[in-house]
């Protein structure tokens, strides 16, 4: 069993502090101190966010802690209140039939996975998130698929909301209000880390993430107003709940409910950036089984373009240009396929593989082999 630490911090306002006479007067006012000494207690925690109706957790996508600590808020308000329902970024509104399917169990998890096309939209390893819905699974807790459709924001970013067509906007939130200038500037920092955009590409930008928050905000006022006497625990990534200015404002204009907002470590520290902060040890995922193949799909086909050497693949036998059709008698044919195939299995493990190879001789052969997974190697491309 996986032992981890989960350490709370309360963030508090102190009173005046003694100055120098020349000290100017919005000096006193401008910072804030933190106690580490004094950890708010988890139960304490838990109960405070229990009077709230939405309580927001917001996270870096590929720490497993945070994810860990968004587990244990849920069970805890969960064991509080079992009229508690999710919301989740993970996954888009299109899809919220298949999010249901698995949750109320018609479905397996991966027949989930192919379903609401995980691998393609989101793409984060699914094991970071697998306690999560196993629980929700279990506990029959309703989630509620938030995010508008990748194909929407896309369009957005490139042509703004008024370069949108007739039918594109059928998609859109009712309402969007314009981003403060506090939010723009945060908005203009994550513009200027994504290379190759160009600067007047920036209100775009701003474009698609209003509809990005409003989206969410909306799907889940839809949900909340519809289901009276449930609250929601929304998980997103940190950018879309800090400040209250993504998801929170947008939802409270709404929905007049009640919010906290939780952020896990590694946001910078700032005032009013979160009602809550957890302070929680960086844990890695267990190594995962691989092939050690970088992929390459196009024309219906997923190719291997590179091999790790000493891999999992190479020691097998299979090669550079290498067609993989089957895995385990699952057709393959994406990246996105492999990853379905192997996303739970660990190193050591065996898996078949089919791949059809071309030869100067002989024409098109399909190849047959057992692979031991291995530990993720170092090939570039996809490391599957």
């Amino acid at each position: 069993m996986r032992v981890w630490h989960l350490e709370l911090l309360l963030v508090l306002t102190v009173g005046s502090l003694p100055f120098p006479p020349w000290a100017a007067a919005q000096d006193r006012a401008s910072f804030q101190t933190l106690n580490l000494n004094e950890p708010l207690a988890l139960d304490r925690l838990v109960a405070q966010l229990a009077t709230k109706r939405v309580v927001f957790v917001g996270e870096i996508h590929d720490r497993y802690d945070h994810h860990l600590n968004q587990l244990e808020i849920i069970k805890r308000l969960h064991e509080l209140d079992p009229n508690l329902a999710i919301g989740v970024e993970y996954f888009q509104q299109p899809f919220q039939k298949q999010v249901d399917d698995y949750i109320e169990g018609r479905t397996s998890e991966n027949e989930f996975l192919r379903a609401t096309e995980y691998y393609q939209r989101w793409g984060y390893d699914y094991r970071l998130y697998a306690p999560i819905f196993r629980y929700a699974r279990d506990q029959h807790i309703p989630v509620r698929a938030l995010n508008v459709p990748t194909a929407l924001t896309s369009a957005v970013a490139k042509v703004g909301i008024a370069g949108l067509s007739q039918q594109q906007r059928a998609y859109l939130p009712r309402q969007i209000e314009p981003a403060d200038e506090e939010y723009k500037s945060r908005l203009r920092d994550a513009f200027e880390g994504h290379p190759g955009l160009k600067p007047d590409a920036f209100n775009h930008f701003v474009d698609a993430q209003l509809v990005w928050d409003e989206g969410m905000a909306e799907s889940a006022a839809a949900y909340l107003e519809a289901n009276t006497g449930r609250r929601m625990v929304i998980l997103a990534g940190a950018g879309h709940v800090e400040y209250g200015s993504g998801i929170p404002k947008r939802l409270e204009r709404r929905t007049k409910a009640s919010y906290a907002i939780v952020l896990n470590s590694g946001e910078e520290v700032e005032q009013h950036i979160a009602d809550y902060l957890l302070l929680s040890q960086k844990q890695e995922l267990p190594p995962s089984g691989a092939l050690g193949v970088g992929l390459r799909e196009a024309n219906g086909e997923c190719r291997i373009a590179s091999l790790s050497p000493g891999g999992a693949a190479e020691r097998a036998g299979l090669k550079k240009g290498d067609v993989l059709t089957e895995i385990d008698a699952v057709n393959v044919k994406t990246t996105a396929d492999v990853h379905l195939a192997i996303w739970d299995k660990t190193p050591g493990d065996r898996v078949r593989v089919k791949v059809r190879r071309k030869h100067d001789l002989w024409g098109t052969m399909d190849l047959d082999f057992e692979i031991q997974l291995a530990a993720p190697g170092t090939a570039p491309g996809n490391p599957n």
